[in-house]
């Protein structure tokens, strides 16, 4: 005796609803024994058919066809960010504070070009149109929990700096990372960010572990080499202890790395950087809690005779109302220990203020994820503050305003 009709019905939208693309294809015969059963009306069969060419449309991947046969997999993506800014910096003691800033510009353009040589080799080349730059481009070879990337990468150091910029849940990072990581300019360090060289990683149980060999100076330009002033290679190291709870997870690591001939208030000089991070990630639910504490030892990095050591730390907080409804909160300080910052150091397209020692960032927001990160809208209220001058000039500055950001990702 056969099923029922709303037994067949059951299976019949079991087995369409969890077919993949490759089974949509030949679906029409299981479709036409329905209708031949008098389980499903010519009419529902169309409905049927146009839903699954529907659902194949969105979820085939577009896949390229590789130029060599070597190739087992190309696959292309992108990445855009279209932002606004509207902030303004107040000086201490003047009124002829600068022009603010009030515009729309595109922050990233990421083209990305992925290609596979079977299981163990792959390649990833991602240009940033926008910055007129590659975020990566890099050779890799895996074989189980264990990888090696050959080539431009960012250098295995920096929480949030790792963080994929398609995953920032405050727009743009703390000030602190940018300090730390972003180029040198005579105040910031440029101590981590894109360097070429040679990436180790690897994973022993929840232990994930890692090393690399770069060159010292981070990258201007796409096959920057260094200079013959400086041939000395970089030296990383992290590792991070990860796991997962019943209603979340947790990250727990910390990373070093030795830069030859790249402290100092100028490159080149012979003087040498060592930076040091610790950071957390704990998930509960919807909420999410992240941080890091950052330092360097920096010679001769406030004068041509005195040291430095800046510290500095972030700490961030966010919560899902809803699936697609997320609020977040951000705080950052740092201490240049007498080398400097400059407010537009620190807080992204703010107008820029005086030099001095510390500063601190608030930022206040909320994401939409319409398609989760694929399509998402950003927008949020940021505030940093600079002060304690190093160079006896004006005694602080403060930059407000707000931040929105729209992102495809594909």
């Amino acid at each position: 005796m056969f099923p029922n009709k709303l037994t067949w019905l059951a299976l019949g939208g079991f087995v369409l609803g969890t077919a993949s693309a490759l089974f949509a294809q030949d679906s029409g015969a299981l479709i036409e024994a329905l209708v031949r059963k008098g389980i499903l009306s010519d009419q529902e069969a169309e409905e049927i058919r146009a839903d699954l060419a529907r659902d194949v449309a969105v979820n085939t991947p577009v896949m390229g066809v590789p130029g060599s046969k070597e190739v087992s997999k190309l696959s292309i993506g992108a990445r855009l960010q279209a932002q606004f800014a509207g902030l303004s910096t107040d000086i201490d003691g003047t009124a002829a504070d600068p022009a603010s800033t009030n515009h729309f510009f595109l922050r990233r353009v990421y083209l990305v070009t992925k290609a596979s040589f079977g299981s163990n080799w792959s390649m990833n080349i991602t240009y940033d149109a926008a910055e007129s730059l590659f975020d990566a481009a890099a050779i890799t070879y895996k074989d189980g929990d264990y990888t090696l990337d050959f080539g431009l990468r960012k250098a295995p150091l920096g929480y949030e700096e790792l963080t994929s910029s398609g995953s920032l849940k405050a727009i743009e990072r703390s000030g602190v990372t940018r300090y730390f990581v972003e180029p040198n300019n005579g105040r910031r360090l440029g101590a981590a960010g894109y360097r070429i060289g040679v990436y180790g990683e690897g994973k022993v149980g929840n232990l994930v572990y890692g090393a690399a060999i770069t060159n010292p100076e981070r990258v201007a330009t796409a096959t920057d080499a260094g200079t013959a002033a400086n041939n000395q290679q970089a030296f990383w190291g992290h590792a991070a202890y990860k796991g997962k709870t019943e209603s979340g997870s947790y990250t727990f690591g910390g990373a070093v790395g030795f830069l030859p001939n790249q402290g100092g208030k100028t490159l080149g000089a012979g003087s040498d950087l060592t930076i040091y991070s610790l950071y957390g990630d704990v998930t509960a639910g919807n909420f999410q809690v992240a941080g890091e504490y950052l330092s360097a030892d920096v010679e001769r990095g406030a004068s041509a005779t005195q040291d430095s050591t800046p510290t500095g730390y972030w700490v961030q907080g966010s919560y899902k109302f809803t699936p697609k409804f997320e609020g977040v909160a951000r705080f950052s300080s740092l201490d240049t220990d007498g080398r400097g910052v400059n407010i537009a150091d620190g807080v992204r397209s703010a107008p820029s203020g005086a030099t001095h020692d510390k500063l601190t960032e608030y930022f206040v927001g909320g994401n939409w994820y319409i398609k989760g990160n694929d399509l998402k809208f950003q927008a949020g209220y940021v505030y940093g503050e600079s002060e304690d001058t190093v160079t006896g000039g004006v005694a602080g500055a403060t930059s407000s305003g707000v931040r929105s950001q729209m992102q495809v990702n594909f």
